[in-house]
């Protein structure tokens, strides 16, 4: 009898699973940005949003929520009901450094969140504003020795990709920089192209218009080959910082304890839309990394989260950054 019950209950809980499935969602969903509005995660995870939104059929409204590096719409989103309505647009400064950068931290970017999906990743830009006398990156790192207190880089805030891997380059290159932290990478890049700062290292996706449009000069790439939309820029791997390669990785995260069937309900229709060829063509064309089908799952975006921040406990250490 105590068998029959444990079976009924569990076909039973299976059942609701699979209802919720199926009317999830019935209102909008938010999705948490840890930045200002106008940056490069805000603005990829808006692109993604509105394409996911049409293949579950509610609106996906972005709630952006800067400060302390992310970290703080990082902890509002831990502390969400696990119902599927509120996620978290992840990335690798505050859900894969942050443990190795806060003595506290009010959230576990592995215990604390269940994985749904994975954006592509992004590559950086390093840039500076066009009046700065270096041409080339080995003239920017030659003025940053030679001058260790007037090299100004901006960056999305404290624990953000732009501040993550402008201290690991200049740690590498032995030069002094004084980082310089925005609520966002908008602000920071407002104030290169304003000529408030130096420069900053910024993702493709906000980089290029900028770009373009001669409002800043680009550097360097991140990537471990040239781009093709910046073919004449050089990577930092064939200028200063051999074997060098970075990219900002993103992903969505639920509260952890969201039921399985929303989180698959999620993940198919985010799968779906990277399937749309004219869709992903466009982020290429920005520079964005494709990933394989694969690497998008929640699952995979749940090892990744956990080998990234067991990778920069030991990056942090080496690099010197920290920020309490």
């Amino acid at each position: 009898m105590k068998t029959k019950l444990m079976l009924g209950a569990a076909a039973l809980a299976l059942f609701a699973s699979q209802a919720l499935a199926q009317a999830y969602p019935t209102k909008p969903v938010t999705w948490i940005v840890p930045f200002a509005a106008g940056g490069p995660t805000d603005a990829l995870a808006r692109s993604i949003a509105e394409r996911v939104a049409r293949e579950i059929g509610q609106p996906i409204i972005i709630d952006n929520a800067p400060g302390a590096g992310g970290t703080v719409g990082a902890a509002k989103a831990a502390r969400a009901t696990p119902d599927g309505y509120t996620m978290l647009v992840g990335h690798m400064g505050y859900m894969g450094a942050a443990p190795a950068l806060y003595k506290k931290l009010a959230y576990d970017p592995v215990k604390d969140f269940a994985p749904v999906f994975r954006f592509p990743d992004t590559p950086l830009v390093l840039m500076v504003r066009n009046e700065h006398p270096a041409k080339d990156i080995q003239a920017l790192v030659a003025f940053g020795k030679a001058n260790p207190d007037k090299l100004f880089i901006s960056n999305a805030g404290m624990g953000s990709s732009s501040h993550l891997i402008a201290a690991l380059m200049a740690t590498a290159v032995g030069m002094k920089v004084t980082l310089v932290p925005y609520k966002g990478a908008g602000p920071a890049l407002v104030d290169v192209i304003g000529g408030q700062v130096d420069g900053m290292l910024d993702q493709t996706n906000t980089a290029l218009p900028q770009i373009k449009e001669n409002k800043v000069r680009a550097l360097a790439v991140t990537s471990k080959v040239r781009l093709p939309q910046l073919k004449d820029v050089p990577t930092l791997a064939e200028t200063v910082l051999p074997n060098f390669e970075a990219s900002t990785w993103y992903g969505i995260y639920a509260p952890k304890g969201t039921p399985p069937a929303v989180l698959a309900r999620v993940e198919a229709a985010y799968l779906k839309v990277m399937e749309d060829r004219a869709y992903t063509d466009k982020m290429a064309a920005q520079a964005i990394q494709l990933l394989g089908t694969d690497q998008y799952k929640g699952t995979a975006l749940g090892q990744h989260t956990a080998a990234e921040v067991a990778r920069w406990k030991d990056v942090a250490a080496k690099a010197r950054i920290t920020l309490d």
